[in-house]
């Protein structure tokens, strides 16, 4: 055979490879608002940039006659690229070829991007669009799932894993996206379930829709499961591209440093009226996000799961920095079960990735109830606490307003070794609010009063008394445990400061095997 025909053999099987389960399966994806495989890797990745790897492998199976259907990729595109010039590993399930179903070489390609990833040191970014282990090849599809598991827990913490499901994944293949680091969905076409409606239904008797059992409502919701809805794939691809602008690709990595014009001495005199004067007035804790980042611009991570906690990224000066705020405005703020696990995760996220936090507090404890007692909330609480204690990347608090026991020592206090710790005039930081307090305190006497009137002023005194007394920044300023009370208009050049002072910070936990932290 000449030379050209063996290169126009190449050419000819690539354009059948590009072509995945075929030209009616691809339109068929369109028709439902879904990309190809490759589609989907192309949006993502700079333009011209993609190198793939393993586009002529075909299963191996031969049982119940699949040996005579044969796809080359077989159900899944992988290979590497470039995100705004950054190095990316990159695998996007097929959904046209076997409904995306997961063989033994189907796996092994994954799992050779993954280990490609670790070796370089880069982000590794699946697009998940896939009907489950293939059936026809048992244990061997099952061993290729493992396969994957066990290099997505070794990656974890090392290099970033993001996942997108833009189709369905049910079955063991859920368990992959759930040990990456975040999870991206699409409403509609998009959902996670370990088991499905109809096995549901067999089992428990209950009848559920796909949609209310795993859809990316629910998971953005309900469970925490998802980190990001997104209506569309193109818009979920903007998010992921955006998203990677703020971590560094690996964990020896410092993360991206993106120039701003945004002054670091800016004013910003709205917040200096933005707390009430009624302390149990609500006011939104994005706003002030919005008043101290650069431009404004905060990518929120868990947008619509627990919202009475904010997490997310933003920059300052041109520094990737994690955020999290208590958001009084959402049950007042309050800690429960959800909103510290929630917190925890991200605060473990951006610890491993060496990415300086920014702690707003307002918060006026732990939720009460029997509910979340029964759920845990000891356990639960006592993560997002060990985050913030064996956090060693530079941390920086700022109290806006009410900061009550436990809850204090949770959010990054000076006791869990937080660096540069403010306040500002409005922050009150007490064992509990002033009315609880002046109760106890005072309730013996209290009892003594016959009057209702006279009780209710003499409570009424008490209280203002001991907000008087410990209901301010103050108290924990005279012993240290707050660096400095500043003016909130000024925030963002005290903040920038301190983050720029902590630089070099260095610091290092006891060397051991590993933690074990409360789960």
């Amino acid at each position: 055979m000449a030379m050209q025909d063996k290169i126009n053999e190449l050419l000819a099987l690539r354009e059948k490879a590009r072509l995945c389960g075929g030209q009616d399966k691809i339109d068929k994806q369109h028709a439902k608002g879904k990309y190809s495989a490759r589609e989907r890797i192309l949006m993502f990745l700079d333009e011209g940039s993609f190198e793939e790897f393993d586009m002529f492998v075909t299963h191996r199976c031969v049982n119940f006659g699949i040996e005579k259907d044969k796809f080359l990729s077989d159900g899944v595109v992988t290979g590497y690229g470039t995100v705004n010039g950054r190095l990316v590993y990159v695998f996007s399930q097929d959904f046209t070829v076997f409904g995306g179903s997961l063989s033994e070489t189907f796996a092994a390609k994954i799992c050779k991007v993954m280990d490609q990833a670790m070796k370089v040191g880069a982000p590794v970014i699946g697009f998940n669009d896939s009907g489950g282990a293939r059936i026809q090849e048992g244990v061997n599809s099952l061993a290729g799932y493992a396969e994957i598991f066990q290099r997505n827990i070794l990656a974890s913490g090392v290099v970033p894993q993001i996942s997108a499901i833009f189709g369905p994944c049910a079955g063991g293949a859920v368990y992959s996206p759930a040990l990456t680091d975040f999870i991206m969905m699409a409403q509609n076409s998009s959902y996670m379930f370990v088991t499905g409606p109809k096995v549901v239904k067999t089992v428990t008797g209950e009848d559920v829709t796909t949609e209310q059992l795993g859809g990316a409502t629910i998971h953005s919701t309900k469970s925490g499961v998802a980190q990001f809805t997104v209506p569309d794939e193109e818009t979920g691809i903007t998010l992921l591209r955006d998203l990677i602008s703020y971590l560094p690709s690996n964990n020896m990595e410092e993360p991206p440093y993106e120039p701003t014009e945004d002054p670091i001495n800016r004013l910003e005199d709205s917040l200096n009226s933005i707390i009430p004067d009624n302390p149990n007035q609500p006011y939104d804790v994005k706003d002030v996000i919005a008043g101290i980042v650069d431009d404004g611009k905060f990518l929120e991570v868990h947008a619509t799961y627990a919202q009475n906690i904010v997490v997310g990224f933003a920059r300052f000066n041109g520094m990737s920095v994690g955020i999290v705020a208590n958001q009084p405005k959402c049950m007042a703020g309050v800690l429960d079960i959800n909103a510290s696990r929630k917190g925890a995760r991200f605060v473990r996220f951006c610890d491993a990735f060496n990415i300086p936090l920014v702690t707003l507090v307002d918060v006026p404890g732990f939720l009460p109830g029997t509910g979340q007692e029964y759920g845990g909330i000891i356990l639960h609480g006592a993560k997002l606490l060990y985050a913030y204690g064996e956090c060693t990347v530079p941390k920086v608090t700022v109290i806006l307003r009410k900061n009550y026991g436990g809850a204090y020592c949770v959010m990054s206090s000076k006791h869990l070794r937080g660096d540069v710790n403010y306040a500002w005039p409005t922050a009150e930081i007490a064992v509990m609010g002033g009315s609880g307090a002046a109760e106890i305190l005072y309730g013996s006497q209290m009892k003594k009063i016959e009057d209702a009137e006279e009780r209710q002023k003499f409570l009424n005194e008490k209280v203002e008394e001991y907000r008087e007394k410990f209901s301010n920044p103050y108290v924990a300023a005279q012993y240290g445990y707050i660096d400095d009370v500043i003016e909130p208009r000024n925030t963002r050049f005290r903040v920038i400061r301190a983050l720029e002072s902590l630089r070099n910070k260095r610091l290092e936990n006891p060397a051991k095997k590993h933690d074990n932290l409360p789960l």
